[in-house]
């Protein structure tokens, strides 16, 4: 139990007035002598406070209390400390409670705050682990205050403590949490971003820094937009608040490969993530990771363009060794079919039937060598590469294959002719082996400054979307070859059968210069 007289003084009246008011001025700052022979002011009274009503409160609230004489024995605690240390008021009345609960190391410091500030300002706390018998030392929050009598004198010290054993855990672990987290945004390699819902960059890691050329202070608090080339910069903030509006999701937790722009202007090809958070005060931040595509898209280029080189070369060797000795055998077999003719030998028919073979082989093998090199260095080649891929699809799988071009199409650049060219070749194939079509039509046409190849065909539809049937590699492959001109590419179901294959792909006009990235310095 609390003594009466200790909760008296301590909560109420002159304990209380001379602790707080009676040694501050009401400024907060301790008052200065009076002068002498001037009457001391009138000691201002609180409300003496019902001893049962305090006890009830301090022992429901789980209050640390401890009542100490001036030499800092123990008088009284109160049942929440008693609860702690599992120690009984009894058990250690009249022992220092300093001994008795604080740790060896850290006595000597709780003496002097304790008791080496008697009378004088008290308003500093200091944790200090408190001595449990039943565990590891609990970490408690101590403040204290003096007991004075009705006529203000010192009496006793009031020590009250608040555990924070489990605060400081939290706080250490989040802390910790902090600090890996930190680690992690630190050396990962690909950007990562926060922005409020105006688009305003929160946050960004070194690697934001390293991949756009922007300094941290240049990039907190200005709009995400400068990260991103026209038209995209200027649209950005609208397609934001559409989804704030609608809810409709574009890329928030999808992904996608668009383009950023450095600070020195460069535009440069991006994998972006963008995810979103709601805080507990209400707020919604967005997470944008960003990975630089540049150099694997400079490598896969590279082996695109080995591979295309190879295949010419390969094309090369059919046109100019196979196709040759094929029509060498064809020339050599006719003569010798002539001559058994002109004999009148049975075995001429036979050999007929060998010169239609060797020449159906020879044309075969002159388109094959055609498919593998298929567009001429001249801007037309497209056109006839389309034209010829068209025949050879009818005439050798005995479908219908139109080529459509309204006007002639232009595309200066050789290896963007070849790579659409090999998007057609693909997208034919797969209506022939998986959609098993009986009509396929080829159609290129172009705009002020783009290429639209289109692939229509009347079979079964997307292979993903038939039961037991998936595409290859040959749809990935298409949509690569596509990102890798600028362009993109779309499989569709056709709303009267089968499927439509759209590759657009950005070609300049002839009176704009095109513009050179320039590369990334290292």
């Amino acid at each position: 139990m609390i003594p009466d007289h200790s909760l008296r003084h301590a909560l109420s009246g002159p304990a209380h007035s001379q602790g707080v008011a009676g040694r501050h001025g009401g400024d907060g700052d301790p008052e200065m002598p009076l002068p002498s022979g001037e009457p001391s002011p009138p000691r201002q009274m609180l409300p003496a406070a019902d001893p049962d009503l305090v006890q009830s409160l301090v022992d429901h609230a789980g209050m640390l209390v401890i009542g100490l004489d001036l030499e800092g024995r123990i008088l009284w605690m109160s049942r929440g400390l008693e609860k702690i240390s599992g120690r009984k008021t009894a058990e250690v009345a009249g022992l220092e409670w300093v001994e008795t609960f604080v740790t060896e190391e850290h006595r000597e410091e709780a003496r002097k705050l304790c008791r080496g500030k008697l009378g004088s300002e008290r308003s500093e706390s200091h944790v200090k682990p408190l001595l449990v018998s039943n565990g590891p030392p609990r970490l408690v929050d101590w403040f204290h205050s003096d007991l004075r009598d009705d006529k203000g004198n010192i009496t006793g010290i009031l020590c009250i403590g608040r555990d924070i054993t489990e605060l400081r855990a939290a706080r250490e672990a989040l802390e910790a949490s902090e600090k890996r987290n930190r680690a992690v945004l630190e050396t990962a390699v690909n950007a990562i971003i926060t922005m409020d819902e105006r688009c305003v960059i929160e946050t960004a890691n070194s690697a934001t820094e390293r991949i756009f050329g922007y300094t941290r202070d240049e990039l907190v608090g200005s709009n995400i937009s400068i990260l991103m080339p026209q038209p995209y910069r200027d649209k950005h903030d609208s397609y934001v608040h559409a989804y704030m509006r609608t809810g409709e999701r574009k890329i928030i937790g999808i992904g996608r490969e668009v383009v950023g722009q450095r600070k020195d202007g460069t535009i440069f090809p991006i994998d972006l993530s963008v995810g979103e958070a709601l805080l507990p005060d209400g707020r919604r931040v967005f997470t944008g990771i960003i990975r630089d595509l540049t150099d694997r898209k400079r490598l896969e280029e590279k082996i695109l363009q080995i591979s295309e080189e190879e295949q010419h070369r390969i094309g090369q060797d059919i046109h100019d060794d196979l196709c040759q000795q094929l029509a060498a055998i064809g020339c050599l077999a006719k003569v010798a079919q002539r001559q058994l003719a002109r004999g009148g030998s049975p075995e001429a028919e036979n050999l007929d039937e060998i010169v239609r073979l060797v020449t159906q082989a020879n044309v075969r093998a002159r388109e094959m060598s055609r498919g593998l090199m298929p567009v001429v260095l001249d801007s037309a080649g497209l056109m006839e590469a389309l034209k010829e891929l068209a025949q050879g699809t009818e005439r050798i799988f005995r479908v219908s294959c139109p080529f459509r071009c309204e006007r002639p199409v232009s595309v200066p650049d050789n290896k963007m002719a070849t790579q659409i060219f090999r998007i057609a070749q693909e997208a034919v194939a797969n209506a022939i082996k998986h959609s098993h079509a009986a009509r396929i039509e080829i159609a290129l046409a172009s705009g002020d400054d783009h290429v639209l190849l289109t692939i229509r065909d009347n079979g079964q539809g997307i292979p993903d979307n038939i039961p037991g049937k998936r595409t290859g590699m040959g749809l990935l492959t298409m949509t690569h070859r596509a990102r890798m001109m600028g362009g993109a590419l779309s499989v569709e179901p056709d709303e009267f059968g089968g499927t439509i294959v759209r590759c657009r792909v950005p070609v300049p006009s002839p009176s704009k210069a095109r513009p050179k990235s320039s590369p990334r310095k290292p």
